[in-house]
């Protein structure tokens, strides 16, 4: 009896460790796909988010539209677009601002071709008829500033301090003395003409040159020349370090200096071109203007006056 019991046991040992054997292969097989599955669920959840970053970066970046911006040299030269434009970009990031900085003249030109979205411009009479035109949507006022006779110290014409823009001018004709003149129907170019027209001189002659030029580069030329010229203050006060130029005439009511944004009718970027007047006519581009000058010259270089 005692023989049979010992000899069933020692049946199921074997047939025991048989079992084993038998099922942990199976076991590591199950944990192996396990651990298969899981890297596969992981490598995908990773691919799809990769997949998700990569579709939402593409789209910001679709979605940031191109804002043509046609405004003057002045004020590209003045230093105030290193502001402005960042301070615009950061209020509406959806737009990237592209600025042709040229005369007023033909800044109203690429508004009429619809080559610009929106402009900023200072020649109020040019820019209403501009709008009457039905080349713009409307016109606001922004910001203002003023013209200056600049020219040489030793001031040849002797109009240092004379009250009026005409009188000077009068007396730079009668001298002969050496006048650069923009020349490029910007909105310097046409203030200076009606000055001329208002002092009843036709300028001509070998002291009258007209560049054709910006204002930075009028500036330079006109202290390399030793010669007077009309400029706004902003951009002579960024320049002026570099000039060997001097303030002669300044203060007459005539050379009062207004700029005025313009949305282009029907422009390519309508609403790019509207959310840029009204920030730059807002509290936002009204402070940007007011502050820009002060740290640097003591005095803001523009007046905001928006309505």
């Amino acid at each position: 009896m005692e023989f049979q019991r010992l000899k069933a046991r020692s049946l199921a040992v074997p047939a025991l460790v048989l079992a084993l054997v038998l099922l942990v292969p199976g076991m590591v097989a199950l944990t192996g796909c396990g651990n298969a599955d899981d890297t596969t669920t992981t490598t995908a959840a990773a691919e799809t988010t990769a997949t998700a970053v990569a579709e939402t970066t593409t789209t910001a970046a679709a979605e940031t539209s191109a804002l043509i911006l046609a405004s003057t040299t002045s004020t590209q030269d003045s230093g105030l677009f290193d502001v402005l434009i960042p301070a615009f970009e950061q209020a509406y990031p959806q737009y990237k601002v592209k600025v042709i900085a040229v005369g007023t003249g033909e800044a109203l030109k690429l508004g009429e071709t619809k080559d610009a979205d929106v402009l900023l411009v200072h020649a109020p009479a040019s820019e209403k008829e501009f709008v009457a035109n039905g080349f713009g949507t409307e016109r606001r006022e922004v910001m203002y500033n003023d013209f200056i006779i600049v020219g040489p110290a030793s001031d040849p014409a002797k109009i240092k301090g004379m009250a009026t823009a005409k009188e000077a001018f009068g007396a730079i004709a009668a001298a002969e003395a050496p006048f650069i003149s923009r020349g490029d129907d910007s909105g310097t170019n046409k203030k200076e003409l009606q000055i001329w027209a208002d002092a009843a001189v036709e300028p001509a002659g070998a002291w009258y040159q007209a560049a054709g030029q910006g204002m930075g580069e009028v500036l330079q030329i006109a202290s390399q020349k030793q010669g007077y010229t009309l400029s706004d203050r902003a951009t002579y006060l960024n320049l002026k370090q570099g000039l060997d130029l001097e303030v002669t005439v300044e203060g007459d009511k005539a050379l009062f200096n207004q700029y005025g944004v313009i949305p282009v009718t029907d422009a390519k970027n309508m609403q790019g071109a509207q959310d840029f007047a009204d920030w730059i006519t807002g509290s936002e581009g009204q402070a940007v203007i007011k502050d820009y000058g002060v740290e640097q010259f003591g005095q803001p270089l523009f007046v905001p006056n928006a309505a």
